[in-house]
């Protein structure tokens, strides 16, 4: 299971529309590596400056890595996730998380990260099976 749904969230899915604030909350608790890594990426963004912010360390086990690839290959969280944090997320691999402001200044930052290119220049033998 992806999401840990509280009886109330999902009555109020069952209902029709969902409180965002109530999902992201939900993700936060369900999901706290991936959480905790784009808080953290967003925090560095915020402080450093600059075009983006993104990790580069594995995580440290299966379940960290589950968690980033839920959160992150789902339309629904993925998209949550932005608009909580005010970001766009990029995403490489099974770790490599990236956080881009909304400034289109960035724009093609973004698209060299997101790009085939980009892709194939972070691959590494040690990431085949990640």
């Amino acid at each position: 299971m992806s999401l840990d749904v509280s009886p109330a969230l999902l009555e109020q899915a069952e209902r029709g529309e969902v409180d965002e604030a109530e999902f992201v909350d939900c993700v936060r608790t369900s999901l706290p590596f991936a959480w905790e890594m784009i808080s953290s990426l967003v925090a560095q963004l915020k402080v450093d400056g600059g075009q983006f912010a993104d990790n580069q360390t594995p995580p440290p086990d299966e379940q960290a890595r589950g968690q980033l690839l839920r959160a992150l290959a789902s339309d629904a969280i993925r998209g949550s996730l932005e608009r909580h944090f005010g970001v766009r997320l990029a995403f490489q691999n099974c770790h490599r998380v990236a956080v881009f402001p909304l400034d289109s200044s960035v724009d093609e930052r973004l698209a060299r990260f997101t790009s085939i290119r980009g892709q194939l220049l972070n691959q590494s033998p040690g990431l085949r099976d990640c």
